[in-house]
């Protein structure tokens, strides 16, 4: 019960939010269903693994998030929804001009346009173009096969102290078994695997 109080937060004081999220989430669990063309799926996070990315944000109290796989916006709104009270901000990197301009509409409808900077690019050149220890946290739901070859450059800008958390480590644990590998060989991380959503692995960069 009070887990449900304290990730609700923002969302009680926003009732136009909550009613969006509910409706981007019916939405991409519809499509996902009807459509066959990957291109076209929106693959959200679930809504539990939205709740749990703002507990963590909050946690750290982490003001500079990066989101490697916009989508549509829908985890992107529940990291926007994290910092706000923090004074932060999100930037989001989208390959894909339809769904970036799905995720903008989204934004401006939520209200928190001006808290996020998303990004048309590649992931891989957007990371080579960053300063090292620019993010404090990272939500990583991209293209899974690129992980292991932005492995460096992850490890470059998230700051130490810092944590990355990287979706469906259980639901497709097979496609990133070389990158979870990779990270267990690296020192200095700290792995966790929590059974949230898809499966959520957690990597923290020791200070």
């Amino acid at each position: 019960m009070r887990v449900n109080t304290a990730v609700s937060a923002c969302l009680t004081m926003n009732e136009k939010l909550d009613a969006l999220l509910k409706e981007i989430e019916a939405f991409g669990v519809e499509n996902d269903r009807r459509v066959t063309d990957h291109a076209e799926k929106m693959l959200n996070i679930t809504p539990d693994t939205g709740k749990f990315l703002l507990l963590v944000v909050r946690a750290l109290r982490a003001r500079r998030v990066l989101e490697l796989g916009t989508s549509n916006g829908y985890s992107t709104l529940w990291l926007g929804c994290a910092v706000q009270p923090l004074g932060g901000s999100v930037t989001t990197v989208e390959l894909l001009f339809h769904k970036a301009e799905m995720a903008r509409a989204n934004f401006t409808r939520a209200g928190l346009d001006p808290l996020i900077e998303l990004q048309l690019a590649d992931a891989g050149a957007f990371l080579k173009e960053q300063r090292p220890d620019s993010f404090d946290f990272i939500f990583l739901d991209a293209d899974r096969s690129q992980y292991v070859a932005w492995w460096q450059d992850l490890q470059r800008v998230l700051v130490p102290g810092g944590l990355m958390v990287v979706d469906n480590a259980v639901s497709h644990a097979n496609k990133i078994f070389d990158f979870v590998n990779a990270v267990r060989q690296t020192r200095p991380y700290v792995t966790s695997l929590v059974p949230v959503g898809k499966g959520e692995l957690l990597i923290l960069k020791e200070s």
